[in-house]
C-alpha cells in the first residue's frame, strides 16, 4: 500500500526505466544475501514496495495518453455502454468505451434522461467537444472519474443506438434483474420513500431528492450505503435454502459464495459493498477451510484484494475510505466504548447502538471534516434514534419486494408496514435537520488530518495497555 501511495503521487514524475532498473537491482541484491534474513527481507519488502508503484503506473498507463483528443472541436466515438447508468433528477451519466483502435480509456456522457439507453447498447455518440477532466478547486475531479478508468468527457453530446450486444452477458442480464426490482419497489411505495427503500436495499441514491441533504445535516447517510449487515442477510437467507434443501457443506460454499458475488454486481459494486462482500467470502473461506477467523487479517487482506484490483482508490475514493475507517472503529473503538458504558441497558440493542455509533464517528471524523467540511452535530442522537429500526424496515422491503413477484396484494401490505418505520426515520431527521445548531462547517488541512490519525493510534495503545 506504501508503494502504491507513492505511485499516486510521483508515478508522472519517474519514468519505466528507473523503476524496472531499481526491480532488478532489488532482486539482485536479495538473491546475493539470501542467507542473510534480515537483509533479505528488507529486499523482499523493498520488491513489494516497487510492485504497489509499478501497479499504479500501469493503471495510469491504461487511462490513455490521447492528448491531442482535447483540441477537437467536435468527435465522433462508436462504442458501447459498459457501465450502469448513473440515473440522476438532473438527467443520466454515461460510461462508454469506445471500439478497438478508436480511443483509449472510457468516455464520461452526461446526457438528458430520455431516451434512455442500457449496459450493452452499442451507441453513436457525437460530442461537441472532448476534453480531459480537470481538478475543480481542492477537488480531484480527474482522479475521481480516473478510478473508474474514464479518461474522457464529452460535452454537447448526441447519443444514438446502432445496436445491442457489447458489455458482458451476465451484467446484462443482472441489470435487466435490477431493473425489474426497480420497477416493483416503485409500485409499493411512492416516493421519496421508494428511493429511500431502493438505497436501503440496493444502494441507489437517485430518488432521494431533498431527503440526500437532510440525511448529510444529521449525519446518517450511511444507513442508504450497502454494507455488511446487507451482506449478512444475503448469507443468511442462501444459507437457511441449503440447509432446508439439504446441500453438502462443501456445495453449498459455492453456491452462497455465488448469491453474494451476485448481489455485490446487482449492487453496482460500490466501494462499501466490496469490502463488505470479501470480508464476507473470506470469513466463510476461513471456516470451510476449518480455521479460525482473524477478522483483522480478513479485513488488511480485504484491503489489498481491493488496492491491487484498482490501485486508485487508496487515494481517490473517499466511500472505500470512509468504509475501511468506519469498520476499523468497529472492530478496535467500540469494544472499548462498549466496555465504558455498561450503565445503558441492552434491550433495543441501545449499548451495542450507541458504541457503534461513537466509534464510527470518532474515526471518520477528521477525514469528514477534510473531505466534506460538515460536522454533524446531532448526529450521535439521531443514529441512536433510528438504527435500531434499520434492519427491520430493510427485512419488510426486502420480503416485500419478493412477494411482490407472486401476490403484489400481500406485498403491499407489507410495504405498508415498512412505510411506518420509513416514515418514522423521515420525520426524526427533518426534525433534527430543521434545528439551527445540527450542523457546522469546519475544514481541516491534509496535515491535521494526518496528526489525528497519528494522535488517534497511540492513545489507542495507551488505552488498549
Amino acid at each position: 500500500m506504501c508503494g502504491i501511495v507513492c505511485g499516486c503521487l510521483f508515478s508522472g514524475r519517474v519514468g519505466f526505466l528507473p523503476v524496472y532498473g531499481s526491480f532488478f537491482v532489488l532482486v539482485s541484491c536479495c538473491i546475493l544475501f539470501w542467507k542473510k534474513t534480515r537483509v533479505r527481507t528488507l529486499f523482499f519488502l523493498g520488491i513489494i514496495f516497487l510492485c504497489g508503484f509499478v501497479r499504479v503506473i500501469y493503471a495510469f498507463w491504461s487511462l490513455g495518453s490521447n492528448a491531442e483528443i482535447q483540441w477537437y472541436r467536435e468527435h465522433r466515438v462508436t462504442g458501447y455502454i459498459s457501465a450502469e447508468p448513473d440515473i440522476r433528477q438532473d438527467g443520466v451519466r454515461y460510461s462508454v468505451t469506445p471500439k478497438e483502435g478508436s480511443i483509449k480509456g472510457k468516455i464520461y456522457v452526461p446526457y438528458d434522461q430520455y431516451p434512455v439507453f442500457h449496459y450493452g447498447d452499442v451507441v453513436d455518440v457525437r460530442c461537441g467537444r472532448l476534453e480531459k477532466p480537470e481538478p475543480i478547486e481542492d477537488f480531484r475531479y480527474d482522479m475521481y472519474l480516473a478510478r473508474f478508468g474514464i479518461s474522457y468527457i464529452c460535452r454537447s453530446p448526441e447519443i444514438k443506438k446502432i445496436g445491442e450486444g457489447g458489455g458482458y452477458k451476465l451484467f446484462v442480464n443482472i441489470f435487466s434483474f435490477k431493473d425489474q426490482v426497480a420497477d416493483r419497489v416503485n409500485r409499493l411505495w411512492h416516493e421519496p420513500y421508494a428511493g429511500f427503500m431502493a438505497g436501503l436495499l440496493y444502494g441507489y441514491r437517485g430518488g432521494l431528492g431533498s431527503l440526500n441533504e437532510l440525511f448529510a445535516k444529521t449525519g446518517v447517510t450511511h444507513i442508504i450505503a450497502i454494507s455488511g449487515y446487507n451482506i449478512t442477510i444475503v448469507a443468511t437467507i442462501l444459507i437457511t435454502l441449503c440447509i432446508h434443501l439439504c446441500v453438502p457443506r462443501k456445495r453449498a460454499f459455492y453456491f452462497v459464495v455465488t448469491g453474494i458475488v451476485f448481489f455485490v454486481l446487482f449492487t453496482g459494486a460500490s466501494a462499501s459493498v466490496v469490502r463488505a462482500g470479501i470480508m464476507g467470502v473470506l470469513v466463510l473461506f476461513a471456516q470451510q477451510r476449518g480455521r479460525r477467523r482473524n477478522i483483522h487479517s480478513v479485513l488488511i487482506c480485504t484491503v489489498m484484494i481491493m488496492v491491487v484490483h484498482n490501485p486508485l482508490v487508496l487515494l481517490w475514493d473517499a466511500g472505500f475510505q470512509l468504509s475501511f475507517l468506519a469498520t476499523v472503529g468497529l472492530l478496535y473503538i467500540a469494544p472499548i466504548i462498549e466496555q465504558k458504558v455498561c450503565w445503558l441497558p441492552r434491550s433495543f440493542g441501545l449499548r451495542e447502538s450507541f458504541s457503534s455509533t461513537i466509534s464510527a464517528i470518532l474515526v471518520t471524523l477528521p477525514l469528514i471534516l477534510f473531505q466534506f467540511g460538515r460536522l454533524s452535530v446531532v448526529a450521535p442522537v439521531v443514529n441512536m434514534l433510528i438504527l435500531c429500526t434499520i434492519p427491520f424496515i430493510m427485512l419488510l422491503g426486502f420480503f416485500g419486494v419478493v412477494v411482490s413477484f407472486v401476490s403484489y396484494p400481500l406485498a403491499k401490505i407489507i410495504s405498508w408496514v415498512a412505510w411506518f418505520g420509513m416514515e418514522y426515520v423521515v420525520l426524526v431527521v427533518q426534525f433534527f435537520s430543521s434545528l439551527p445548531f445540527s450542523y457546522v462547517d469546519v475544514h481541516i488541512p491534509l496535515v491535521f488530518v494526518f496528526f489525528c490519525y497519528v494522535g488517534g493510534f497511540f492513545f489507542y495503545q495507551k488505552i488498549k495497555k
